[in-house]
């Protein structure tokens, strides 16, 4: 075995470790908040067909439990740890599922605050400066086809070890970004903000399918 293959495997063997480490005080730190609280910037973007859209966006997460606020294209998501309800304002209809049977979403914005806690092997690439930020960038690389993506770029915050944006590069080659905002921890959200309250839409169509 040559020295440059020897140095090209340690290396590898490095970064791995080191991205191991980042994810895992980004997952400690993290965890260690009741409550988050975030704006977001999605996009998502398609050379080929001429797409690039961005929406801007509020999350909140306890727990389990999230709900994600889209309202440039009229998406209200809510889930309690259990139920996943999916509101659309085109259409004024909801639609009712087991969590289970959404968890492997990756596109959701929900799942950014653990997309690295999903079977993903991780590669340190570098670390850089965006504006005021230190970031570390990390590549992740699903280890089978559950999820129809490539290849996630993650970019964390050096300072305070959280996520600050996630690209995912999709198998039907569109490009979705995610980039954290004006995040909040430990600020007080009842419960019943994570559950949709058909009261507060007038003859809203439910479709179940739990």
């Amino acid at each position: 075995m040559s020295i440059v293959l020897l140095v090209s495997i340690y290396t590898w063997a490095q970064q791995d470790r080191r991205a191991i480490d980042i994810l895992e005080k980004v997952s400690e730190q993290t965890r260690s908040f009741k409550t988050i609280s975030a704006d977001f910037i999605f996009s998502m973007q398609n050379i080929e067909m001429e797409i690039n859209e961005k929406n801007e966006g509020s999350i909140k997460l306890k727990g389990l439990k999230y709900s994600v606020d889209l309202p440039d294209i009229g998406l209200l998501v809510f889930s309690d740890g259990i139920t996943l309800w999916n509101y659309m304002k085109d259409g004024n209809q909801v639609i009712v599922s087991d969590v289970d049977d959404g968890s492997s979403d990756l596109t959701d914005p929900s799942a950014l605050f653990s997309i690295y806690e999903k079977g993903f092997d991780s590669k340190f690439i570098s670390e850089k400066q965006v504006g005021s930020k230190s970031l570390y960038q990390i590549d992740l690389f699903p280890g089978n086809d559950e999820y129809d993506v490539s290849k996630i770029t993650l970019s964390v915050d050096k300072t305070s070890m959280m996520i600050h944006s996630a690209i995912l590069f999709g198998t039907d080659g569109n490009l979705y970004g995610i980039e954290v905002k004006n995040v909040k921890t430990n600020i007080d959200i009842p419960d019943s903000e994570f559950i949709f309250d058909a009261g507060k839409f007038n003859d809203v169509e439910i479709i179940d399918f739990r």
